[in-house]
């Protein structure tokens, strides 16, 4: 069996049983489901349609809510490239690590208490999103944003990458091709890890 990969027809709160999403195809009774970091299990009674019954917060995962148009993958435990679900790595001074989908515009939600914040910009609509400065505290802590579809997304950042202000205070993306845009904390400021300008490498957006 291989992986296949769908969307949330509509949002999950965090106490939900069941998932409804885009296309059943792939799920079965006691098949592994990830969305965003949440490990799920579809339940043994499902038999089938896009109305999921599902095991929430399995392998030690968070059970939090998803919003609608976050992916969906599912797929046996052997199908998961790297450490599979249940299975023991020894990995000292792991990152620890979050994923926040958004499928409106808004602001992008950073958490000072992770090493590295994945935010998913979702579907093929472009979104406005906005992003406020880190505090001096969390100097280091990376924020990956990430296109999961082709879209002119915009993200406002009023102080400028590496605070260099209107020059470089909006990263547009693509609606050719997905893209992402890789910040870092420091001094209060977010910092591009790559090239930022409008000739920037193919995949990245670029900050004007």
């Amino acid at each position: 069996m291989a992986l296949t990969t769908t969307t949330l027809s509509s949002a999950v709160t965090s106490t939900a049983t069941s998932i409804v999403v885009a296309s059943a195809t792939g799920f079965a009774a006691g098949n592994l489901i990830l969305v965003d970091l949440e490990w799920m299990q579809v339940a043994k009674t499902y038999v089938s349609g896009t109305t999921i019954p599902v095991l929430r917060g399995q392998d030690g995962s968070v059970q939090v809510a998803h919003v609608a148009s976050a992916n969906v993958t599912t797929g046996l435990t052997t199908d998961f490239s790297g450490p599979a679900p249940m299975q023991v790595v020894a990995e000292p001074q792991a990152l620890t690590k979050q994923v926040q989908s958004y499928s409106a515009s808004g602001a992008i939600n950073f958490s000072g208490n992770c090493d590295w914040t994945t935010a998913i910009l979702n579907g093929t609509s472009a979104l406005s999103m906005t992003l406020a400065n880190p505090t001096k505290d969390q100097d280091g802590q990376y924020l990956h944003i990430v296109a999961n579809g082709k879209a002119a997304h915009t993200v406002t950042y009023t102080a400028g990458l590496g605070n260099g202000g209107a020059s470089y205070d909006v990263g547009t993306f693509s609606a050719s091709l997905a893209m992402s845009s890789l910040l870092v904390a420091c001094n209060g400021y977010w910092v591009s890890v790559g090239p930022t300008g409008a000739t920037a490498m193919v995949g990245s957006p670029a900050w004007a």
